[in-house]
């Protein structure tokens, strides 16, 4: 009976059925969260696949991994809250499978990562100790011109993908569930460099693949499709005090 459901759920005819099944793993119905493990293997096998760029399947670590940041996922999950369970498990798997990665190479390659990590961390810290000093040393005013020309730099973005501000107010999803869908989208896209790629060469969205990659309709992303571009453009720019408007919906 479960699993029929499930398959139900896959041909996205009960969204209000996962939800309650998902409720239930996150009680503790043991059950119910090994079915809900069943069902979406084949899922978790074409997210572990895409990340790692090779085929993937029950008998590979990544496998494993993707298993996991699956099950994480799901307890995780708040229906209502975050965007639909695939793209929600799909950051997760992918964040665990990027952690596994750099565990990996840094037992492979301790000494030269290490260097590379100080090297980084060291540039980061003083980069944040900067901006920190900076920002308290700033006055209101000069903070204010600072995010005037931020403004000013990221309409000239926008007018490059053919949107602008007053589009982007027209068009925002009206439902919370639905903009954090539209933001959980472009994080996918912002740290795919496949898909950021493509968006920046065509100044358009890699539909087809998106479709296959988060499970969410085309015609949610096409209506979602200005407010998920300027999010990914904001994601990969320097605009430090626009991207605070979004910093809290991020997965």
């Amino acid at each position: 009976m479960l699993l029929s459901i499930m398959q139900g759920v896959f041909n996205k005819k009960s969204d209000t059925a996962l939800n309650e099944l998902v409720l239930k793993a996150k009680r503790g119905d043991k059950k119910v969260m090994n079915d809900l493990l069943i069902a979406f293997t084949p899922f978790m096998k074409k997210t572990a696949s895409f990340v790692c760029k090779r085929f993937v399947d029950e008998h590979d670590d990544e496998f494993s991994i993707a298993m996991s940041g699956f099950h994480e996922a799901v307890l995780q999950f708040s229906p209502g809250e975050n965007s639909s369970l695939t793209t929600f498990s799909h950051l997760i798997i992918r964040r665990r499978l990027f952690d596994h990665f750099r565990k990996e190479a840094t037992r492979n390659d301790a000494i030269h990562l290490v260097k590379a990590e100080d090297e980084t961390t060291g540039s980061d810290a003083q980069h944040y100790v900067f901006d920190q000093s900076s920002i308290a040393s700033y006055s209101r005013e000069q903070q204010a011109a600072e995010r005037r020309e931020e403004i000013m730099e990221y309409t000239k973005l926008l007018k490059d993908y053919g949107l602008s501000f007053h589009e982007l107010a027209m068009s925002s999803p009206k439902h919370a569930d639905s903009r954090k869908t539209a933001i959980h989208i472009a994080q996918i896209i912002a740290e795919t460099p496949e898909f950021y790629t493509y968006l920046m060469a065509n100044k358009r969205l890699p539909m087809k693949e998106l479709e296959t990659t988060v499970e969410v309709s085309r015609k949610t992303i096409e209506r979602h499709r200005r407010h998920i571009i300027a999010v990914t453009l904001l994601l990969n720019s320097q605009f430090v005090y626009i991207k605070e408007y979004i910093k809290g919906e991020l997965i």
